[in-house]
Parts: C-alpha cells; structure tokens; sequence
C-alpha cells in the first residue's frame, strides 16, 4: 500500500541512486498552460543530498533493513540538466517552484516514488553551478543544476509497471554537445590569437589556457565581457541555447545567463574525450521467456481446440446411433 513521508527514507537512498531513468513534472499557473512532463536519464546525473552533508553523497546499496542506512535520511535532491531543444522545467521553477520528481522499478521488487517538492535553478557559468560541478565533473552538454526542496515523499506499489532490461546509455545528447561546446571553446581561442601572441593553449579540469609568454590566464577571465563574441550562427553551445533554450512554450522566461556567461567551456579533444556511436537498431527478437509464455498459451489452447473438436465427434457419432436404432425400431 502507498505510504508517505516528509523527508526521503533511508532505505529508498541507494535505490534511488540505481536508477537509470527518472521523470521531472512542471507547469505554469496559468491554466491554459502546457503541463510538462520530462524524462531525464543519464548515471552520475541525480544526487541525493543527505540531511548531514552538504553535497550530493552517494550511499552505497545494501538490504533494506540495514540499520545504518535506515539511520541516514534526506529533504535534498540535485540533478545535473542536460542541454535539450525545450526548456520547460526551467521556465516552470523559474515562475512558481513547483516540481514533482518520479521513479519506478523496471526490475526487482515493483516500486514507484515520487518527490514533491520545491526547486530553484542554478544555470551554467553561476557560482552555484560551479559549486556543484567544477570542471571536471561536469557532463557535455550540461546547462544547468536543478535543486529541490522535497517536503513529502509517496511510495506506490507500481504493480502494472513490466520489467524492462536495461542496455546501455544513450549517448547521442553527449557526442552532439561535445562537437558543439569544442566549437564554442575554439572560437574563443581563435579571438585570443588575433588580439595576443599565443604561445600554447591547452585545457585541464581547471580550464586552463595559456595565451602568452607575458600574460597566462584562464580563458574565463581573459574574456570577461559581459557579451562575450559567439562563434557564427549555427555554431557552438551558446548559440543553441540562444535558439532553444530563452523561452518556454508558453513565453516564460528560461535561460538568463548561460548562453552569454564568459566563462569557458571545456576543450573535449584536447582531452582526449569522445564517445563512439550508439547502438540504435531495434531489438526484432522476441525474448526466450516471452516466446515459452506465448507457447504455453498456443500448448493450452490448442489442447482446448482439439478437446472441443472431440466433443463435438462424439456427440456426432452418439447422434448417428441413436438414430440407427430409432430407424430400426419404426421399421419394425
């Protein structure tokens, strides 16, 4: 049966962690506006912030009645937000702060928990954002972390929910913002050399570039202007998010900072960072323990056939009789 709770429960922490796939819902206060419901799905992407921590910790998974874990408990949730064509959570929390996160069991015991709580927005370039993922932690195509307040947790039996098989992650959204967040990083190299004397220009996980023999900076502070130049149309991280990302559905607001904050983004080739392609071809075949469900329904099934088949002879073959013997009878 469902229950509820005001904080997060410390057996459902690491459960939480496991899951590959969560679901965000937003909307706006005005009712004719468009209800929002998204998925997110990336490992490394969610974090639980325990009560006695101050960051996203991870606890690791363990029977449910495991004391320890049962001692452990949270009100926080982060999750990193990954660049898409829409920017509909943003636009939402940015109005009113209502969200709702989901999770369910696709193996093991059915399950399903969701998170209501209160989120705030911490876009890319900001010092929160920095706070939560430095350089080296920080995933392509990363726009923004999303916090949430949680004051109620629901628990649900998530009965009908069919197991699903996980494959592997997707990753498509990654390999499309790497290129272009490797274009956004060479543009700006290109604009120190012409205004500089470079010497070398490499990145770490600090982002560290050199420009000259006189003068070695980080790239975010040698292009501090408030309107940093864009690489051209079409190009680059920022300028997608220029397209995509400024406004929701409905006209409110989304990214304010993120696509004209100076600060650099990271140079994935020189970092020897890429992803190979994914496997996107369609599973055509049926899984053995389908196929010995549908046989065991054909198995019944045809006995059924073959049972009513029967019945139907011998009631033939008994009519044939009876009227033989009937036919006797007259003639006598």
């Amino acid at each position: 049966m469902g229950q509820y709770y005001d904080h997060i429960p410390g057996f459902l922490i690491p459960w939480i962690n496991a899951q590959k796939i969560f679901w965000v819902a937003t909307a706006p206060l005005s009712e004719s506006g468009h209800v929002n419901v998204s998925p997110k799905g990336f490992e490394r992407t969610m974090n639980v912030v325990l009560d006695e921590s101050e960051d996203g910790q991870q606890l690791e998974a363990g029977p449910d009645g495991d004391d320890d874990r049962l001692r452990k408990a949270s009100s926080h949730v982060w999750y990193e937000d990954l660049t898409g064509s829409g920017v509909e959570t943003i636009s939402h929390l940015r109005e009113n702060g209502r969200i709702t996160v989901l999770f369910t069991a696709f193996e093991g015991p059915p399950r399903i928990v969701r998170l209501f709580g209160t989120g705030k927005v911490y876009e890319f370039g900001t010092p929160e954002y920095d706070t939560f993922l430095p350089p080296e932690k920080r995933q392509p195509g990363s726009r923004a972390v999303i916090w949430v307040d949680v004051h109620k947790v629901g628990t649900s039996c998530g009965y009908s929910i069919p197991f699903f098989t996980y494959k592997a992650p997707r990753m498509r959204l990654h390999t499309f913002f790497i290129n272009k967040e490797q274009q956004d990083f060479d543009y700006s190299c290109q604009q120190l050399s012409s205004s500089s004397s470079p010497v070398s220009v490499s990145d770490s996980s600090s982002s560290m570039v050199v420009v000259s023999k006189q003068d070695s900076t980080t790239l975010s502070d040698s292009t501090s202007s408030s309107s940093p130049k864009l690489p051209p149309e079409g190009q680059g991280i920022k300028n997608y998010w220029k397209l995509k990302n400024l406004n929701s559905q409905d006209g409110l607001p989304g990214l304010l900072f993120a696509y004209a904050s100076p600060k650099a983004l990271g140079d994935w080739r020189g970092r020897g960072i890429s992803f190979k392609p994914d496997d996107e071809s369609p599973s055509l075949k049926t899984p053995a323990s389908a196929n010995r469900g549908r046989g065991l329904v054909a198995i019944f099934a045809s006995e059924k056939v073959v049972a009513d088949v029967g019945k139907v002879l011998v009631g033939f073959g008994a009519g044939i009789l009876v009227t033989s013997a009937l036919a006797r009878l007259w003639a006598k």
